[in-house]
């Protein structure tokens, strides 16, 4: 029982601390990004590069859970191997991180274009898109509250849309705000495909059962994906040759730029721990409710640090946003509590009980 309570605490605490990184990282990202290209910075693949150039950070959860496990081996009769990540999730990994090197110059694209208010309620959108593709990959089955909930969301976007530029930053064209209106829903788009290619790798895969240090590796390999697209785009560019002279002249400082991108970097690479962790040891509900409670908090961030504007159709979509998200959650645990606690079958009559009863009715009638 002691053993039990210990690691029910250490399950707890571990929660508790990807929480917090998931939390921090998710606020944290956005607004880093945006303050890389206020203070004068322009490479928008360098920037896009940050999303997940620390991935090697990766490797200190990695081994805490590599001498936790050798720890219990050695406390315990229990003679389970480390369990590594298989060639088919390696290969799903490799796949699904060129995707998100898209996606990561996408999304930065949009920050570097509007402003953070606004890309996180386009973002917002990206349940919705999951919700879609995960019909289609992973067999997820829409429901009323399912469908009430991707209709407000893209609600919440039209709102943006239909009155877009009135919040454009000073000295951007108009095609260059639709740009970025149009770069942030494009990303929330494929980060909404993302996620079900994620689940049906998981499903996939031969090991019937996905452990916490293989889904750390799977994020290193994404991760790792990702960055050699963003590398690519970076050599292109010619972005390695102007890093050096861009941090001279940032307007904030030398000292600053650098804590700026490598503080963005990091704190990034808490998201993905963070989000990987709070669905490993609570749920991928868990994950997506610590994110739909503080877009408010990191609106409201923006607006005191940046001043941003926050015009009324900013509060409707935040609205229907938050409107769309309880909606989808409510239907989820409704759809849980159903699985967990399914009504007794009815009692079906064998049709030859049925038939013989049907004639012994019709005989008394004739009598």
């Amino acid at each position: 029982m002691g053993r039990a309570e210990g690691w029910t605490r250490l399950r707890t605490a571990a929660l508790l601390v990807n929480a917090v990184l998931l939390g921090v990282g998710n606020c944290a990202n956005p607004l880093l990004t945006r303050l890389y290209f206020i203070g004068g910075g322009t490479r928008i693949w360098f920037s896009a590069w940050l999303q997940t150039a620390a991935w090697p950070v990766t490797f200190i959860p990695l081994l805490v859970s590599y001498l936790h496990h050798r720890r219990r081996r050695s406390q315990t009769s229990d003679s389970g191997e480390f369990q590594h990540i298989t060639p088919f999730l390696f290969i799903s990994a490799a796949l699904i991180g060129l995707l998100m090197g898209l996606n990561n110059y996408l999304f930065t694209y949009g920050v570097s274009k509007l402003p953070v208010s606004t890309v996180l309620l386009i973002g917002s959108s990206q349940l919705g898109f999951t919700s879609v593709f995960a019909f289609f990959l992973v067999n997820q089955k829409f429901t009323a509250f399912t469908i009430n909930a991707v209709i407000l969301l893209t609600l919440s976007a039209v709102v943006l849309g239909v009155r877009a530029g009135n919040d454009r930053p000073a000295g951007e064209s108009n095609k260059e705000y639709i740009l970025g209106f149009a770069s942030t829903a494009g990303s929330a788009a494929l980060l909404g495909l993302v996620f079900p290619l994620v689940e049906l790798s998981y499903s996939k895969a031969k090991k019937a059962k996905i452990e916490y240090s293989m889904v750390l590796e799977f994020q290193m390999v994404l991760c790792f994906a990702a960055t050699l697209v963003c590398t690519l785009g970076m050599f292109i560019n010619h972005d390695f040759e102007v890093i050096s002279r861009e941090a001279r002249e940032y307007e904030l400082g030398k000292t600053k730029y650098f804590l700026v991108i490598v503080g963005d970097a990091i704190l990034t690479q808490f998201f993905y721990v963070g989000a990987l962790g709070a669905t490993s040891y609570g749920s991928s509900l868990l994950s997506m409710v610590i994110i739909t409670v503080l877009l408010p908090i990191t609106e409201l961030m923006a607006v005191v640090f940046y001043h941003e504007k926050f015009q009324a159709e900013k509060g409707i979509s935040l609205f229907l946003s938050l409107w769309g998200f309880v909606s989808y959650f409510y239907g989820d645990i409704k759809n849980n509590i159903k699985k967990k606690n399914p009504q007794p079958a009815t009692m079906q009559w064998p049709d030859s009980l049925c038939t013989t009863c049907q004639l012994k009715l019709n005989l008394l009638n004739s009598v």
